[in-house]
């Protein structure tokens, strides 16, 4: 295996790339062994938080394009995990609802998100996994406020 240059390793921008891809795969594998994705994860939270919302609404609060919400939704209700009906205040618009099989289906998809945690921090105590969560959060936070 090839080191990577130590100027390069130095930069937490780098560091948080890498790892970040590494994250992203293991959540798709795990995800997939539920049969869902990481979109469904949004989605599905969003409406178990947040409670029915319009897709449009769900969009904003899970950071999705419009037409990824769409295909998102299309698989959801066709597996029953939401159920999609008119807005009786605008008949242009739907309000997606989440269903018991969408509850269960979002547990599944928790505990398969946990595993992804314990693999993705393994080698970190339970202080460093808050620690990193706190400095992450806040990192997050100051880049979205811009």
């Amino acid at each position: 295996m090839e080191e990577t240059p130590a100027r390069l390793a130095a930069k937490p921008s780098w560091l948080v790339t890498q790892l970040a891809v590494h994250a992203h795969r293991l959540a798709s594998d795990s995800f997939g062994e539920v049969g869902a994705r990481g979109y469904h994860y949004r989605i599905l939270a969003a409406l178990d938080e947040f409670g029915a919302a319009s897709q449009a609404e769900l969009g904003r609060r899970c950071n999705m394009d419009r037409s990824d919400v769409v295909a998102a939704i299309n698989e959801l209700a066709g597996q029953g995990f939401v159920e999609r009906t008119p807005d009786p205040d605008d008949r242009r618009r739907n309000i997606v609802t989440l269903t018991e099989a969408g509850k269960g289906q979002l547990r599944r998809m928790d505990q398969a998100l946990e595993k992804v945690q314990d693999d993705l921090l393994g080698p970190l105590s339970a202080e460093d996994r808050n620690d990193l969560t706190r400095l992450l959060t806040r990192l997050l936070a100051h880049h979205q406020r811009g």
